[in-house]
């Protein structure tokens, strides 16, 4: 969840979190995604995959305690057990459905992710159902990573171990912030000594990432409560900490409330990009380096996010579970985004997909683009081979105008970004974008 403000030119830059400001994780806009395209998908799911093609699943798990106020993904606060064991029999029809298609069958996922959502909201028995049931319908003896999102409150010593049972590699906690006070504003469900609560036992079971979420610019946030934050989590010593921007997507809570007239109540761009800047800076300091706009490794650890790299190089993603999102051989596509519809496509044995966007190859080549530019480090060669087409040469205008404004340096065909460009990454994404998607409203 990091920041692209309003503008798709160098140097028209909003000051204030505008509503609207979204973190930029594909490419064409969502807004130009058709519901009147979606037997292509089929078409698709009809032919077999490119020979080469990785493959990973993406899972949905909707449920939360509380909704955030920043929150804008397809989350439910209300629903009962009975309800969440009817929604992950869905996931695992779907799941089966997928896999007997021809684009699908056979093929052994290189990466799961669980996301959300809580993952960590579901029972530790229902956890069991739903990886015994993936398992089944998928060959799992080729996953490298098994990426699962827990919020701290809702984690025990038990839930933790099942977690672990099941085969995730990559925990990432949401601790957005060390301050009680903050936390409670913003809408979180837990509170800091939840997090303390649950280190031991997560540390005890060794799993072998342990990944953190801060979030700069949370309402209430001042440079003091920030420096706290910041050094509590390398205090944390895990072996990634993931630090984002507050943005102000249009179905927030906070974004409603200003678009009925009340100010803002985020820090503007600057103050944002101030404090993230200090958390690189600590954590440079404490031995971390860096692998994306958003993420710090530590340095002597093995810190990987293939779901990252593999969504960023255009592999294949099959996604489950209402309102996921998927990628598969060039076609985009949207499952139901409302409870009953998806429920209802699934238990009537169709596939739930709702809308999707078919890919040209210079769209494909300038997603992949835009989206790698978030490592910060873009070899050109990489894009010959695999494009046939040199970007520097389709994107020599605006690379010239972000190097004259100091945002990036080319050498050697390598794009480097500066700090100050890697900070501001999702601003400078648009100005790559084809111009029939200049100024369109991304979602």
């Amino acid at each position: 969840m990091a920041n692209q403000e309003p503008a798709t030119s160098v140097g028209k830059e909003a000051k204030t979190t505008e509503v609207g400001s979204v973190f930029v994780s594909n490419y064409p806009p969502y807004s130009f995604w058709s519901a009147e395209a979606d037997t292509t998908i089929q078409d698709v799911l009809d032919r077999a995959p490119a020979p080469d093609a990785q493959l990973g699943l993406y899972i949905h798990i909707p449920f939360c305690r509380k909704r955030c106020k920043f929150c804008y993904f397809r989350v439910f606060t209300d629903k009962n057990a009975s309800e969440i064991e009817r929604y992950l029999s869905a996931v695992e029809r779907e799941a089966a459905m997928l896999a007997d298609q021809p684009a699908v069958q056979g093929r052994r996922p290189k990466l799961v992710y669980f996301g959300g959502g809580t993952p960590s909201f579901i029972s530790s028995k229902h956890l069991r159902q739903l990886t015994e049931g993936l398992r089944r319908r998928f060959d799992w003896s080729e996953v490298e990573e098994f990426a699962f999102e827990c919020e701290p409150g809702t984690l025990t010593q038990q839930k933790l171990e099942t977690i672990r049972d099941v085969g995730v590699t990559r925990l990432s906690l949401g601790v957005e912030n060390f301050d009680d006070r903050i936390l409670e504003e913003n809408g979180r469900a837990h509170v800091t000594k939840e997090i303390y609560k649950v280190l031991p036992w997560i540390r005890a079971l060794d799993f072998p990432q342990l990944n953190i979420d801060l979030i700069a610019g949370m309402v209430g946030e001042t440079w003091e409560t920030w420096r706290v934050s910041v050094a509590k989590a390398i205090e944390m010593s895990p072996d990634s900490v993931t630090v984002y921007q507050m943005e102000l997507p249009y179905n927030t809570v906070y974004s409603k409330t200003i678009l009925d007239g009340a100010p803002t109540p985020i820090a503007n761009w600057e103050t944002k990009r101030e404090w993230h800047d200090y958390a690189f800076e600590q954590l440079a300091a404490a031995g971390y380096q860096i692998s994306s706009a958003y993420t710090m490794v530590k340095s002597d650890r093995s810190a990987g996010f293939l779901y990252r790299d593999a969504l960023w190089h255009g592999d294949d993603l099959i996604s489950l579970g209402v309102s996921s999102f998927g990628h598969l051989s060039g076609v985009h596509y949207q499952n139901q985004a409302a409870w009953t519809p998806y429920l209802d496509a699934v238990e009537g044995g169709a596939l739930p997909i709702s809308r999707t966007y078919v890919t040209n190859d210079d769209e494909r080549f300038t997603r992949e683009w835009i989206l790698q530019m978030k490592l910060g480090h873009l070899e050109t060669a990489y894009f010959k081979k695999k494009f046939g087409q040199d970007p520097l040469e389709r994107f020599a205008t605006p690379l010239r105008d972000l190097e004259q404004k100091g945002l990036l340096k080319i050498a050697d065909g390598v794009v480097t970004l500066s700090r100050e460009g890697l900070l501001k990454v999702d601003l400078l994404l648009p100005n790559f974008y084809d111009e029939r998607f200049q100024n369109a409203r991304y979602t």
